[in-house]
């Protein structure tokens, strides 16, 4: 249980980073014109991810989850090929990546890296993430929550960025 701590606490401090370019980002983005888009989602997502890591450590912890090494080695494969396609993403974009919806006007669409195999790649190391952490020791009701209500979340936010590169693609900005 020690180990499966560590690599929670891992992730958190990979979010820590993450929030940390996110802000050096958004000094860059609001420099060059950016305007926030669907703010109010994102308090929700906040908290649903900071969950997503309590979950892991209580479920484990106070429902005795057993580490199954298969099903666990799969999933750590998993959560650490969700860390370099996330941080693929953060370099692909380089300071247009954010944790919120910012679109700076007049720039290209990237179709570079993994966005020319998928529009919202990012999303896919989220989804694969929330999925895989909680399994890696058998915490299926986080993995299930999660999913769930990232599900919702996703829905909202891909509309939400979809609407603000479209409104930049049409010069409706800001």
């Amino acid at each position: 249980m020690i180990w499966y701590g560590v690599l929670v606490l891992a992730v958190g401090a990979e979010r820590v980073a993450e929030l940390v370019v996110a802000r050096r980002h958004t000094r860059w983005s609001l420099e060059r014109g950016a305007v926030e888009r669907g703010s109010g989602h994102y308090p929700p997502m906040v908290v649903l991810h900071t969950a997503l890591l309590l979950g892991c450590l209580a479920e484990v912890w106070l429902g005795e989850r057993p580490f199954t090494p298969a099903l666990g080695w799969t999933m750590v494969a998993v959560v650490v090929a969700a860390q370099a396609l996330r941080w693929w993403c953060i370099r692909t974009l380089g300071p247009r990546w954010n944790t919120r919806v910012l679109v700076v006007p007049g720039l290209p669409l990237v179709t570079g890296g993994p966005y020319r195999l998928l529009r919202h790649p990012n999303y896919v190391a989220v989804v694969a993430e929330g999925l895989a952490l909680p399994l890696v020791h058998g915490a299926w009701l986080t993995a299930l929550l999660f999913t769930v209500l990232n599900a919702v979340l996703l829905t909202v936010r891909i509309r939400c960025e979809n609407r603000a590169l479209e409104a930049a693609a049409a010069g409706a900005l800001p």
